[in-house]
């Protein structure tokens, strides 16, 4: 089982609900801290001393107060926490249960479990420390059926940048131009209408508007 950890939670019942999980699994060595900023400078620290983290456990929200903090989310933390340690595990442990968010990080990032915060979590949480112990990916169960639903359609970059401009109320027409600025191809008005009625054909809509609603009610943009 890991030996070093480090959670980054702002609440704190559900830090000390965390521990308690790790001291059950037998971890020694649980830190946790309530500010991203904090999370990141231990990270570093550990790093340089050559005693660095196996396991990072996150959320992905984290409340404002009156102290500035430059990472303002587990998303930025989990970001920048990978360049600094590319070999670190990530969890997060967030009642986030939009399956495109979930899915993205899974993609992008990438992290190697997913637990959101619901009944049993405290179970799936045990399940996760030890699934990602052993090289393995953990979605928390109430998720899964959800993620695969969504994933009948596989969202590219492509797309996700199309759905980004209409929703800053770009005009269909008009992305073509942006798309070259920006030196992104492809850029033609026929690649455009192309990727969007595939889109609305996959999902049975008849308008952008439609699209573009979906997309921000699934945390795809």
């Amino acid at each position: 089982m890991f030996r070093k950890v480090l959670i980054a939670e702002d609440h704190e019942m559900t830090n000390i609900s965390v521990r308690k999980t790790l001291e059950e699994l037998g971890v020694d060595d649980a830190r946790y801290v309530y500010y991203c900023d904090d999370a990141l400078s231990w990270i570093s620290k550990a790093v340089r001393a050559g005693q660095p983290y196996e396991l990072l456990i996150t959320d992905l929200s984290f409340e404002e107060d009156n102290l500035t903090q430059v990472l303002k989310d587990g998303e930025q933390l989990i970001r920048a926490a990978k360049d600094m340690q590319p070999s670190l595990k990530i969890i997060v442990f967030s009642a986030e249960s939009r399956s495109a968010v979930v899915d993205k990080l899974f993609k992008t990032l990438p992290i190697d479990g997913y637990v959101r915060k619901a009944r049993r979590d405290a179970q799936h949480l045990k399940q996760a420390l030890q699934a990602v112990y052993k090289h393995q990916s953990y979605l928390s169960p109430d998720l899964k059926q959800t993620t695969k639903g969504t994933n009948t359609y596989e969202f590219s970059e492509f797309d996700i940048a199309i759905i980004s401009l209409l929703a800053q109320g770009l005009l269909q027409k008009d992305i073509p131009i942006y798309l070259q600025q920006k030196h992104i191809k492809p850029s033609s008005l026929s690649s455009v209408e192309k990727r969007l009625n595939a889109m609305k054909e996959a999902f049975g809509f008849s308008k952008n508007e439609q699209l573009v609603a979906y997309c921000k009610d699934i945390g795809l943009i």
